[in-house]
């Protein structure tokens, strides 16, 4: 623990003397429709040390890393522009929320914050009383005051797994799920399973479990679950380890095949879990879009590349969409070889 906290400090600090040394490109500043002062630079020239930072915790989390900071920094590369990603290495909002206020004073471009948890708004709402683009991603944060969002809808996740069990059990059986009790996003697509569920009285709900996004707790509860309940007809997986944990103790159990699994996210783990045919099917997020196109449109911002009027802020416009659902992918058997491939 000791060492953890030498190295956030250390990140802490370096993180501050880099923001206080970055000369940050000179901006021009016009009233937003919440009165607050929007950082906007003088024309559309993309700037050297433009520099666009992004804010999530569990940075190194693999689903992270090859999505959401992949497109990120390709997008920077792209346009010519810094990109700059931080955050802890854990699960740790509180730490994330203390990375955004150090973020803050260093006066980015734009910030691209990961919506982890609701306890981050007020940290968004500096950002955007500091007057810097701020945009969520992933999961939305509705009660603050960020220019825009761009993720899944969660309750088209629990929609889309709830249908499919549905159908690969004919509608009948005792059903199990698990996930990350209490994140906002996975309430929503809990409830989504459940109101499909409801339209099948011979399906039977027997428990909704925390997995915490552990791989190993998630196998020890459905061993425990398969224990209890030999007739277990079907499991649903809402965070990107449960699917691997349920797949691992079903395998065990000699069910593969015949205890039905979906689950999300489609890392290469997931993937080939389908193509054996252990897992039935993906409900996969389009994590590449969320950074692109948020980064875009902290760009757009910046540099007011879509002007509505004569000056949008101060006629109380944002230039760019408030609320952006980038949808689902659906993977099965089928089609699981195009993925396997990209």
């Amino acid at each position: 623990m000791q060492l953890q906290i030498a190295l956030r400090d250390l990140l802490v600090g370096i993180l501050t003397l880099t923001v206080v040394s970055c000369e940050l490109p000179p901006r021009q500043k016009a009233a937003t429709p919440e009165g607050t002062i929007l950082t906007t630079v003088e024309n559309d020239q993309i700037r050297p040390d433009e520099e666009y930072v992004m804010v999530t915790t569990a940075i190194s989390m693999p689903m992270y890393v090859n999505h959401d900071q992949a497109a990120f920094k390709r997008w920077g590369q792209k346009m010519g522009v810094k990109t700059a990603i931080l955050g802890p290495s854990e699960w740790d909002v509180p730490a994330q929320i203390e990375t955004i206020e150090q973020v803050i004073a260093s006066r980015p471009a734009g910030l691209l914050i990961n919506g982890t948890d609701p306890g981050i708004a007020q940290a968004i709402n500096k950002a955007v009383a500091a007057g810097i683009p701020t945009v969520v991603y992933d999961s939305d944060v509705p009660n603050s005051k960020r220019h825009a969002f761009l993720g899944t809808d969660w309750y088209q996740i629990g929609l889309m797994q709830g249908e499919e069990m549905v159908r690969l059990t004919g509608g009948q059986g005792k059903i199990a799920y698990m996930g990350i009790l209490g994140l906002t996003n996975m309430e929503a697509g809990f409830q989504g399973l459940l109101d499909v569920l409801k339209k099948y009285p011979k399906m039977q709900v027997v428990g909704k479990y925390d997995d915490k996004a552990n791989v190993e707790l998630a196998a020890k509860i459905t061993s425990d679950v398969l224990a209890a309940h030999p007739d277990l007809a079907g499991i649903c997986g809402f965070d990107s380890n449960s699917g691997p944990g349920i797949a691992l103790a079903v395998k065990e159990a000699g069910k593969a095949g015949k205890v039905k699994i979906t689950t999300v996210d489609w890392e290469p783990e997931h993937l080939q879990l389908v193509k054996d045919g252990v897992i039935q099917m993906l409900a996969g997020q389009k994590r590449e879009l969320f950074t692109w196109y948020g980064a875009q449109f902290l760009f757009d911002m910046v540099h007011r590349t879509n002007r509505l009027s004569s000056n949008d802020a101060a006629s109380g416009i944002t230039n760019v969409p408030t609320t952006i659902n980038t949808g689902l992918l659906r993977i099965t058997k089928e089609n699981v070889d195009q993925f396997l491939k990209k």
